[in-house]
């Protein structure tokens, strides 16, 4: 096919500058008027050349390359630095070396623990990075440049200043420019300006990196690239591995601050009391003091945190799943509505024209060779048009003089040919309910495909019978008006095997999907009726939706399947769910997307989908496979419910030597341990055991409040646990006396934490599975062990003297125990009752 200048063909006048439209409702389906193709620019397309090889490697010399920071992951200085220069850390340090100067080295093991938790973090981290790395090259996009002639595609990273980039529908621009051809452009800025109307590019104007292209074609050249460049001044912080922004870490966050008050004022009087209590023996106060002070100090919280995303990372790769932004696993376990693209995400990108149905007696042949045509039109077509040009050859014969590109806002695309036999004549393709008025009887035989599923596009003829009358341009709003109808395009769309598991999935986790497309309503609920999503026989026109949030939120609460949404719309749409309080996902892989993509909690993107959808996301599931979802959804419940099962292990043993602190303070008595005690003591009931619960399978599904429902459990287990030991420590002081008086009561009270410490244990390991009950027994066994062994009873400075105050002990961990289970069970009485006040108030709110 070859092109022609409409000023060749019609005596028009050459193409007006094009700009953005006015505000363009939810509603409105217009996009702003296209600027239609011209052969100039197609002319201009084969002979630009762009940079030779010799310019490139001169632009390299000079350092003029797209050096941008990388996002998927934190350098290996980062990491380390991150790890090893922490405040607990510091405050750690200096209690080692003041220990190894004092002290046996039995008294100084925590300091070699915490540098085996800092160097297992380390490495996990590491491994996190580089599957994230990895993951991140095969999901790069590549973008076009034209060199010596030739189109290649490069990462970005290869782009210098001055190359000639190519553009096309779904393109994201990845340095600044100035458009140097234009093939019916319109680029959305949206991300950068806030302008929600697609912006029509001619050449000489700007393109800003960040932007993106919805319609048409062009090429553009780089005159900022790296650094320089807009978008990457905007977001190169923002955009970094990072991990803000997660209910999590900024739960964890408000904890160490909390500790950090409560730390401070207790270590001092601590260290005033034993350096009075002690005053013949600084050394032994020493000793004491720290003993105090070690286990206030969560160490292992923020590093298990850390490694449970950063396996959760390396896990997901696994699955071909790359995760942007690592809240993102936790976000979409709190997740609590999905939208789903239909396109792409509940189908897959192809489809296949099934039939061709001829209105109003058209002619079968030359319609066929107006759809090759209209096909051989569009140097970009979308997956319907795809399954067209397969469908129908293009003749040689035919010309296309003027084309107008899709458009998700407009819903059709548009030609004017120039047929051998016919003469000129002006065809539009697209949506039927968008070019035939509501009264149209086609429309009744429309709706019948619809109904089983099938895409329905609509060819038609501009103008009357004749196609002369009324004639319009293609990009004048009103084309569509006095249309002749000519035929019926029936496509098939291929269901995705995996995505009704995944939908009953969803369902089964209480996790409510709703169906987003572009396409027909009735078609859209069709298809999703055979994948069995509930709701789906009442699908919803979006075009008849309230403009105002509140009323659209409460459509969108009882509906499920929603058709005809325009790009805008969608973004509305999250908005609205959102108002309502709802934590939301939104899935896609077309440059329709984008927007609400970016304004959902959790955006997620097909690998397959458009670069800009792949930008904005912050999962990218690169098998294209809708099923990897429930796996990050696994992923972050783990990560959620296992860090609240540790966080209640640290933040107990914090609350009670905080007690304890306080309490020989006030009793002007020696600590009752020493840091080798406390080592033992985290190592047995919250170290190892910690480990393995923050990395077993969680299917709980997350509930929000992460700081309260850790500071109900922990404080009143602390606080259990710290009064019990004291009170068995001072019956030990009344029962022993003479020398060595001080490590038999030592001994009884480690006895006793230990015991109620591993009933802690047991509380937060259930419900019990096999391997729980073996981690708690082992546990206790290692402890049992210790008690037996005449050489880590001396290693340990533990040996229990007489059988009357160890059994005491005993009995005092035992009331203690039961005293844990009340507690225990009041606390998650409350948070149970808060959790469905808090579902009421949202049916509430719902029926309202």
């Amino acid at each position: 096919m070859t092109y022609r200048a409409k000023s060749e063909v019609e005596g028009a006048e050459p193409d007006r500058p094009g700009g953005p439209a006015g505000p363009q409702g939810p509603t409105a389906p217009a996009a702003p008027p296209a600027a239609p193709r011209t052969p100039s620019a197609a002319q201009e397309l084969t002979t630009a050349r762009g940079l030779s090889t010799a310019d490139v490697a001169e632009r390299v010399a000079r350092g003029e390359i797209n050096d941008v920071p990388v996002r998927s992951s934190r350098s290996t200085a980062e990491i380390v630095r991150a790890n090893v220069f922490t405040r607990f850390n510091a405050i750690i340090g200096v209690l080692f070396l003041v220990m190894l100067a004092v002290a046996p080295i039995q008294d100084a093991l925590f300091g070699f623990v915490i540098v085996a938790n800092t160097g297992i973090g380390i490495v996990q981290e590491m491994r996190a990075k580089k599957t994230l790395d990895s993951l991140a090259v095969i999901g790069e996009s590549k973008p076009t440049v034209r060199r010596d002639g030739r189109s290649v595609q490069i990462t970005n990273s290869e782009i210098v200043l001055g190359d000639l980039i190519e553009l096309g529908p779904g393109d994201k621009c990845v340095v600044d420019g100035q458009v140097a051809e234009t093939d019916s452009l319109e680029i959305d800025e949206s991300l950068l300006t806030g302008e929600a109307d697609p912006v029509i590019k001619q050449p000489g104007e700007l393109v800003m990196s960040g932007s993106f292209v919805v319609a048409g074609g062009g090429a553009f050249t780089a005159t900022k690239v790296g650094r320089d460049a807009y978008a990457v001044q905007l977001a190169e912080e923002a955009s970094r591995f990072t991990l803000v922004q997660s209910e999590l870490r900024t739960g964890i966050s408000q904890i160490l601050k909390y500790i950090t008050w409560m730390m401070v004022p207790a270590a001092i009087g601590l260290i005033i009391s034993q350096l009075v209590v002690q005053d013949h023996d600084w050394r032994e106060a020493v000793r004491r003091m720290v003993g105090g002070i070690v286990p206030m100090v969560p160490e292992g919280l923020v590093l298990l945190t850390s490694v449970a995303f950063a396996i959760g990372v390396v896990r997901l790769g696994r699955k071909q799943c790359l995760v942007q932004e690592l809240p993102a696993i936790e976000g979409l376990a709190r997740v609590d509505v999905v939208c789903l693209d239909k396109t792409g995400t509940l189908t897959e990108g192809g489809m296949d024209v099934s039939e061709l149905r001829m209105l109003d007696g058209a002619d079968e042949t030359y319609i066929r060779q107006v759809l090759g045509a209209l096909g051989e039109s569009d140097p970009h077509p979308n997956a319907s048009l795809q399954a067209i040009i397969t469908a129908y050859p293009s003749n040689a014969d035919w010309r296309c003089t003027e084309s107008l590109p899709f458009s998700s806002a407009r819903k059709y695309s548009g030609a004017a040919l120039n047929s051998p036999d016919a003469g000129s004549s002006s065809w539009l393709l697209g949506a039927p309910d968008v070019l035939l008025p509501s009264d149209d009887p086609a429309l009744a035989e429309i709706d019948r495909l619809n109904a089983q599923g099938l895409r329905v596009l609509l060819l038609a003829r501009v103008g009357g019978p004749d196609g002369e009358a009324q004639q319009r341009e293609l990009d004048d709003p009103a084309v569509a008006e006095g249309i002749r109808a000519t035929a019926l395009v029936v496509l098939e769309q291929r269901l995705r095997p995996d995505a009704g598991d995944t939908l009953r999935y969803f369902a089964e986790q209480n996790v409510a999907a709703k169906i987003i497309s572009g396409d027909n309503a009735v078609s859209v609920g069709a298809v999703a009726a055979k994948l069995g999503l509930p709701g789906a026989d009442a699908p919803v026109d979006a075009r008849t939706l309230p403009t105002d949030r509140a009323e659209m939120a409460a459509v969108l609460e009882n509906g499920a399947v929603f058709g005809r949404v325009a790009p805008q719309q969608k973004r509305d749409m999250v908005a609205a769910l959102q108002s309502r309080g709802h934590n939301v996902a939104m899935t896609g892989d077309g440059v329709n997307d984008v927007l609400a993509l970016k304004d959902a909690d959790i955006g997620v993107s097909m690998g397959s989908g458009s670069e800009a959808t792949r930008a904005v996301a912050q999962i990218v599931l690169l098998n294209n496979s809708f099923s990897t979802l429930p796996s990050v959804v696994a992923e972050g419940r783990r990560v959620i419910g296992n860090i609240t099962r540790v966080a209640t292990l640290f933040l107990t043993k914090t609350v009670y030597s905080v007690l304890l602190a306080i309490l020989v303070v006030c009793s002007q008595v020696p600590y009752p341990f020493l840091p080798r005690h406390l080592t033992l003591l985290s190592t047995l009931t919250i170290g190892v055991p910690a480990f393995f619960l923050a990395l077993a399978p969680n299917k709980e599904r997350a509930r929000p409040h992460f700081v309260r429902r850790v500071m109900r459990y922990s404080v009143p287990a602390g606080l259990i646990a710290g009064a019990a030991t004291f009170i068995a420590y001072l019956m030990a002081r009344h029962h022993y006396s003479g020398a060595g008086a001080l490590d038999a009561e030592t001994s009884a009270a480690t006895l006793t934490l230990f015991l109620i410490s591993l009933w802690v244990l047991a509380i937060v390991a259930r419900p019990y599975t096999r391997w729980r009950i073996a981690l708690v027994a082992t546990m206790g066994l290692g402890f049992l062990i210790v008690l037996v062994t005449p050489s880590l009873q001396d290693f340990f400075a533990l040996k229990l003297v007489g059988t009357t105050m160890p059994w005491a002990a005993v009995g005092i961990a035992v009331v203690a125990s039961a005293l844990l289970e009340i507690a225990w069970r009041v606390a998650d009485r409350r948070l149970r009752d808060e959790a469905r006040e808090e579902t009421a108030d949202d049916h509430a709110v719902t029926a309202a």
